[in-house]
């Protein structure tokens, strides 16, 4: 289990990192680095299941406030954004990828 733990905490890194041209990356930096410690401690027995439930929650809640009024996919190409809707969709499938992780490792054993 604990290499899982630590594949998901590569995930969220390289999350992290591609959050470094974003305009507002001093919110989403902080966003997806808390994950990869709260894995780290998940890994390392210091936290219980309870815990990654609390903090998946205003994930998953955040992640639906962030859902685009229109989706138009994440175009992942070389197009580029078109529009806001994109990146919205980014951003909200990337805080619900969390919640959902946050979830699945509550459950798991150490």
């Amino acid at each position: 289990m604990k290499y899982l733990y630590y594949f998901l905490m590569l995930v969220f890194v390289y999350f992290t990192a591609v959050q470094y041209n974003d305009p507002d990356r001093w919110l989403w930096i902080p966003t997806y680095l808390f994950p990869i410690y709260l894995l780290f401690q998940k890994s390392r027995g210091k936290l219980t299941g309870n815990t990654l439930v609390l903090v998946g929650i205003p994930y998953l809640f955040w992640a639906i406030n962030q859902f685009p009024p229109e989706w138009e996919g994440v175009m992942l190409n070389t197009m580029g954004m078109r529009t806001i809707n994109i990146e919205l969709g980014r951003e909200s499938l990337g805080l619900g990828f969390t919640a959902l992780v946050l979830f699945l490792v509550s459950f798991s054993k150490k």
